[in-house]
C-alpha cells in the first residue's frame, strides 16, 4: 500500500461530489475486475468514483499477505471506496482503520448472493440482519475519526420492499454515508432490475441513493436516474464492456484500448487478466470470425500483435 501525498494531488470527497453531481457515475467493486489499473482507465473516462473488489475482512486484518495482495493503490487514485465482506463490527472496523489513510471510505457489501460468502455470514445474508448492519456502520463510524471518511452499504432488496426501507431506514439512524441498490432480489439473476424499489428507497431515506444493475450506456444511467431519482449510478459489466461509458462512449474507443494496454504494461498486469479486460472491451468491436480467433491468443505478445496488425494499436511501454 503507498500512501498518498496530498500536496501532489487533490481530489473530490465523496460526500461533495453528491453536492456538486447531478449525477455521481460510479466504478462498481467487481471481483478480480477493479483493481488499481483497471480503476485508473475508467478515471480518465469521466467516472468521479471507483470501488476496489470485494475483500474479506478478516484475513485482511489477519494477513499481510492478504492486504499487499488485495489493495493496492496510489497517489492519484482517488476518490476511493474500500468494499469489504465482514460478518461483524469489530472486523469492519478493524478493516476500516487500516485503509483511512490511503482511501476515502470502506463499503460493506450487503448483495454478494454467491453461497460461500452467506455460508460465512457475508453479503446477502446481511440485508435480514439490520440491527447487525447498524450496529457495523456504527462502531466503523466510531473506529474513525476523519469526518470526511465516509461509511456506506451496498444492498440487494428484499421481496418484501418494507424490509428492504425499514433495513435502509436502520443504516441511516446509524449514520450511513449512502446507500447503493443493486435491484434485484438475492435470487435473481437476469431479471429486469426494479426501477420501483429504488424509487421507493430514494424516497424513503435523507441520504444519497445510488443505483446500480443493468446500467451499460451513459443513456442507462440518465434513464435509471430520471425514474428513480437517485444520486448516482454504479456500472459493473457495462463498464467493463466499455470502459469509456461515462464519457458517452457508444462503443469502447480504440483510444480506450490503447490507455488500457499503456497503463497494464507499465503495471505489470497478469496476462489473463490483461487479455480478459480487453476480450470484454473489444466484444463489440470484433465480428465473431474475429473474437474466437483473439479470445484464444494466449500470450501478450500474440495480442500486441493482434492489434498492431489489424487495429494499429501499438505498445508504447
Amino acid at each position: 500500500m503507498s500512501r498518498p501525498n496530498d500536496h501532489d494531488f487533490s481530489w473530490t470527497k465523496p460526500m461533495d461530489l453528491f453536492s456538486e453531481k447531478k449525477m455521481v457515475k460510479i466504478c462498481a467493486p467487481m471481483v478480480r475486475y477493479s483493481k488499481l489499473p483497471f480503476r485508473t482507465l475508467v478515471r480518465k473516462y469521466d467516472c468521479d468514483l471507483a470501488f476496489t473488489p470485494m475483500i474479506v475482512s478478516n484475513s485482511f486484518i489477519h494477513s499481510v499477505k492478504a492486504r499487499d495482495s488485495e489493495f493496492t493503490t496510489c497517489s492519484t487514485d482517488r476518490p476511493l471506496i474500500v468494499q469489504f465482506a465482514a460478518s461483524n463490527s469489530k472486523d469492519l472496523a478493524d478493516a476500516a482503520e487500516i485503509v483511512a489513510p490511503y482511501s476515502d471510505g470502506v463499503d460493506l457489501n450487503c448483495g454478494c448472493p454467491q453461497r460461500w460468502a452467506i455460508a460465512e455470514g457475508y453479503g446477502a445474508c446481511l440485508i435480514k440482519k439490520p440491527e447487525l448492519v447498524r450496529d457495523m456502520v456504527n462502531q466503523t463510524r466510531a473506529r474513525v475519526c476523519n469526518s470526511d471518511f465516509t461509511v456506506s452499504i451496498k444492498i440487494r432488496i428484499h421481496n418484501d420492499l418494507r424490509e428492504t426501507v425499514d433495513l435502509c431506514q436502520k443504516a441511516e439512524y446509524a449514520g450511513v454515508s449512502w446507500i447503493a441498490v443493486h435491484g434485484r432480489t438475492k435470487d435473481q439473476r437476469a431479471e429486469p432490475v426494479n426501477k420501483e424499489a429504488i424509487k421507493l428507497i430514494k424516497e424513503s431515506v435523507n441520504i444519497p441513493v445510488i443505483a446500480n444493475g443493468d446500467i451499460r450506456s451513459l443513456q442507462d444511467a440518465e434513464e435509471i436516474q430520471g425514474v428513480t431519482k437517485v444520486d448516482g449510478v454504479m456500472a459493473a459489466r457495462g463498464i467493463l464492456q466499455n470502459p469509456a461509458m461515462y464519457g458517452g462512449f457508444e462503443h469502447t474507443p480504440l483510444q480506450c484500448v490503447q490507455d488500457w494496454i499503456d497503463i497494464a504494461m507499465y503495471s505489470g498486469v497478469t496476462y489473463p487478466i490483461f487479455h480478459q479486460h480487453l476480450i470484454y472491451m473489444m466484444e463489440r468491436l470484433f465480428c465473431r470470425a474475429e473474437r474466437r480467433v483473439f479470445n484464444v491468443l494466449a500470450s501478450t505478445s500474440a495480442v500486441l500483435d493482434y492489434l498492431e496488425t489489424h487495429y494499429s494499436i501499438s505498445n508504447k511501454a
